[in-house]
């Protein structure tokens, strides 16, 4: 009698940055990844989509919203699948996928690069965002309060993360994950409820901004690059799936899928009624932020900046989660730096020292972003899965996926190109008001 032999479960892939034999702990359950691609897509960016919009209108913002729901939402499906594109292996890193289907040379040069603006540019955004809304929290909570500067506020938001950048891994971030998520979709609620309630102003216009026709168009593109930045959560999707356990019965796309789709889901509650009720409000008046145009009622604006302080506090260990990998890796195959907590207290602690510095020094980062995201944001979340779709899968020429995928292509690079040149322009023509430690 022979007996059948079960084929083995999927294993990591092997690497040159993996050093744990174990690999990532394989517990997470569905609603995990869920809550942490919302921690990660759903950022403090949601409360600027009105006034892109304004820069757009309601035509084209309308179909550029929708548009970019559906491709990323369709890439996010591709890095799904392609997590485990082959039997028996699992690509737990964007960097890994990259180096399975460009070579071990030119993968790493594609993606690591793309990968850190993402995720390194968001955690210095993060700093920034987060010291500021602390500090607007505490002038509405403490209107007789000393003020003191943005920046301490800044290093105060930044000194929890050296605590919190110490726990080992995303399982172990997934109650401050749940927390940050929550607290994404309750003050997206807050911003399109409060506009809601607010009502249309007086004489409100969705005409287009008033100003010359070269600054409209480079105004245009840093619209379209504010948009992109809604969907920056492609950059460790990957690394969440790792989380998830797979069997040949049941692959990790399984349950992954089955979160990323309800993260979809919360992400449109979340982006569209802010972005739209916001526009419909304020009209092409509409601050760069939603919620400073909503003064009343105080104690509940302060509670939505206390929210955001919360949500950016999970994003921040989200995207750095990753970083934290590649450099304790890098770090014990290079240097053979031993592995175990006293690397981990170096590593992550000059991490956020770094990303810390950053942003107290340079608190006008956000524009910066626009035009150094533009080569990271683009790529990695509209058209960088569907190019490595076509070169693992090979769909059928001219069939529905092969046109979808070069759509996806087009339309991705025409929104990085816009997006990098629209940040250009706004740095140069808003550098003399750029201040340096405020």
């Amino acid at each position: 009698m022979v007996s059948a032999v079960a084929p083995p479960a999927p294993k990591e892939v092997p690497s040159e940055y993996s050093w744990d034999e174990k690999g990532p702990p394989r517990e997470a359950k569905w609603w995990y990844s869920t809550f942490h691609t919302v921690t990660a897509m759903v950022g403090a960016g949601v409360l600027s989509l009105p006034y892109a919009m304004a820069y757009l209108g309601w035509g084209p913002g309308t179909i550029v919203m929708v548009i970019s729901w559906c491709i990323t939402l369709n890439t996010m499906w591709q890095m799904i699948q392609l997590h485990e594109c082959v039997p028996g292996v699992r690509f737990d890193h964007y960097y890994d996928l990259g180096r399975h289907a460009f070579g071990p040379k030119l993968g790493p040069w594609i993606v690591i690069p793309q990968q850190l603006i993402v995720q390194v540019g968001c955690d210095i955004v993060y700093m920034v965002t987060g010291g500021k809304c602390l500090k607007k929290f505490m002038e509405i909570a403490c209107t007789n309060c000393t003020r003191i500067r943005q920046s301490y506020w800044i290093c105060i938001f930044g000194s929890t993360h050296f605590f919190l950048s110490q726990l080992p891994n995303f399982n172990s971030v997934s109650g401050v994950s749940l927390a940050a998520a929550i607290m994404s979709l309750s003050y997206s609620t807050i911003a399109w409820v409060g506009s809601l309630t607010h009502g249309q102003v007086e004489n409100v216009s969705y005409a287009y901004k008033k100003t010359s026709g070269a600054d409209y168009i480079f105004r245009v593109f840093n619209a379209l690059g504010q948009i992109s930045f809604a969907y920056a959560g492609h950059a460790v999707v990957l690394e969440i799936q790792a989380t998830v356990p797979s069997t040949p019965e049941k692959p990790s796309r399984v349950p992954m899928w089955k979160g990323a789709v309800w993260a979809y889901f919360i992400n449109a509650i979340c982006y569209f009624p802010v972005a739209f009720i916001g526009y419909w409000a304020f009209g092409q008046d509409v601050a760069d932020n939603v919620l400073v145009a909503l003064e009343r009622p105080s104690w509940l604006i302060a509670a939505a900046n206390l929210m955001v302080v919360i949500h950016v506090i999970g994003s921040y260990q989200v995207y750095a989660m990753p970083v934290f990998d590649m450099l304790e890796t890098a770090i014990v195959k290079k240097l053979n730096f031993p592995p175990g907590i006293a690397l981990r207290i170096v590593v992550r602690s000059a991490y956020v020292a770094f990303t810390l510095f950053i942003g107290v020094t340079f608190p006008f980062f956000g524009d910066l972003l626009g035009f150094f995201g533009g080569f990271g944001f683009a790529p990695t979340s509209y058209f960088l899965p569907s190019i490595i779709w076509l070169v693992l899968k090979k769909p059928r020429r001219f069939s529905s996926s092969w046109f979808i995928n070069w759509a996806c292509i087009y339309i991705g690079l025409f929104i990085m190109l816009s997006s990098t040149i629209g940040g250009f322009r706004n740095i140069i023509a808003d550098s003399s008001s750029y201040e340096f430690y405020t």
